[in-house]
């Protein structure tokens, strides 16, 4: 490990992840442990230099506060207390709101922590981490495209070349031209061992006049697992599991103080009897730092800044029952959608924007003929944890050129409606 580190040990507060990346900030390593950790497992994380106890609003668990062992103290680290007065800990402050103006004295002054935390020295760290964990035997890594599992293929890839088999399953419901991309990038241009496999007449089979968008999505994810599975069995040697599992991961997952926001597959939802062993060496990285990251791996901007997507993909943006001419609609919309924004400049201002064809008709004028076809409905939001979203103003122009341009190309399509509903009461997808 070449960056000193600042452990943040939790005793309950709800702002651990601010505070860590107001370190990181000061361009120092932060880590976040539970409060429980004990002296010989605080010593042996490598150079760290300083720990903060972040107490707060979940301190009590069962009835109980919940405090560090005695023993932390005995390591001779300095330990800074934020809502918490241990009577070892030489600073203590009341709130995280008194505590920020003396971070940066406490990082530097007291804890003598050099600002080398840079995604440089974090891919050297990795990369040697993952060569003395993964040896001179084989990881498999789910590739989907999407900007974790590419960030972690390309890591892999620095680190173990050959020795990391991705495969990368399209399930007929990617965005136009995403999987010709990742066969591009990843096997024509970093040379990765590569399994593609063409899915789509398999999943819209599975997929025919199911219009429940929970069943879809159930039915999505368990061909996926099957088909991945099928290819897993194929191979030999293969003993590491490789996962893009990144921090807010495992914070909406919950800790031993924080409630379960979310689940994921990824981090609680595996079977106890897996047979891989896990490599996963972005789940410390918060999104922005796995994009960095990203870019200083070589990977192109147009995958590293991808946009959103859902598991399910274009499954739940083609309302009610998925059709071949509704899907179509879809990935066409939305593939002119993403080009008119990035030659507006939208596509960095923009959180999420994407397209969606609904599983009704209405009724229009075409060749000076009446014609019945499908509305298009553009969605373009932007937020900062997804909880809330407001709405892009779009500049009237740019949305007429990219209406006249659906309405030109792309079939089936009559009518194209602008999504102006905030979250809340609107979620950001539709199904």
């Amino acid at each position: 490990m070449r960056q000193d580190t600042i452990v943040i040990l939790d005793l309950g507060s709800t702002e651990n992840t601010v505070l860590a990346r107001e370190i990181r900030a000061l361009g120092v390593y932060s880590e976040i442990y539970a409060h429980d950790i004990t002296k010989e497992e605080l010593t042996a994380i490598p150079n760290v230099k300083g720990v903060i106890l972040f107490g707060g609003e979940n301190r009590v668990v069962d009835g109980v506060a919940i405090d560090v062992s005695p023993e932390l103290y005995e390591t001779g680290l300095p330990f800074m207390a934020i809502d918490h007065a241990p009577a070892k800990c030489s600073e203590t402050y009341a709130n995280w709101e008194e505590a920020q103006p003396q971070l940066k004295a406490f990082v530097f002054d007291t804890c003598k922590a050099e600002a080398n935390w840079n995604m440089e020295n974090f891919i050297a760290d990795q990369v040697e981490l993952i060569r003395n964990q993964v040896g001179d035997r084989k990881v498999l890594l789910a590739l989907s495209g999407g900007v974790d599992s590419s960030v972690v293929a390309a890591l892999l890839i620095k680190a173990i070349g050959k020795q990391l088999v991705c495969v990368h399953v399209n399930h007929g419901l990617m965005r136009k031209g995403e999987s010709e991309s990742v066969i591009e990038v990843f096997r024509n241009q970093m040379d990765a061992n590569l399994i593609y496999v063409d899915a789509t007449e398999r999943y819209l089979t599975k997929l025919e006049g199911v219009a429940d968008p929970e069943q879809k999505r159930k039915i999505i994810g368990a061909e996926f697992i099957r088909i991945f599975e099928e290819e897993a069995r194929k191979l030999d040697g293969i003993d590491f599991l490789g996962q893009g599992t990144i921090y807010p991961d495992i914070i909406e997952s919950g800790t031993k103080t924080a409630k379960m926001v979310k689940s994921h597959h990824n981090v609680g939802g595996l079977p106890e009897d897996l047979q891989f062993e896990l490599v996963e060496p972005l789940k410390q990285l918060f999104k922005d730092e796995v994009r960095a990251c990203g870019v200083a791996l070589g990977l192109p901007e147009s995958m590293v800044y991808r946009q959103p997507f859902p598991g399910p993909g274009l499954g739940v943006r083609c309302l009610g029952a998925i059709t071949r001419d509704r899907l179509e609609a879809v990935r066409e919309s939305d593939a002119i959608l993403r080009e008119e924004f990035e030659k507006a400049g939208l596509n960095r201002k923009v959180w999420q924007y994407f397209t969606i064809v609904p599983d009704f008709k209405s009724v229009g004028v075409r060749d000076n003929a009446r014609c019945f076809d499908y509305p298009v409905i553009i969605r373009a939001v932007n937020t900062i944890d997804a909880m809330t979203a407001s709405i892009e103003r779009l500049d009237w122009d740019v949305l007429a050129k990219i209406t006249d341009r659906i309405l030109k190309e792309v079939k089936n399509v009559n009518r194209v409606c602008y999504d102006v509903s905030p979250k809340p009461t609107a979620t950001i997808e539709w199904e």
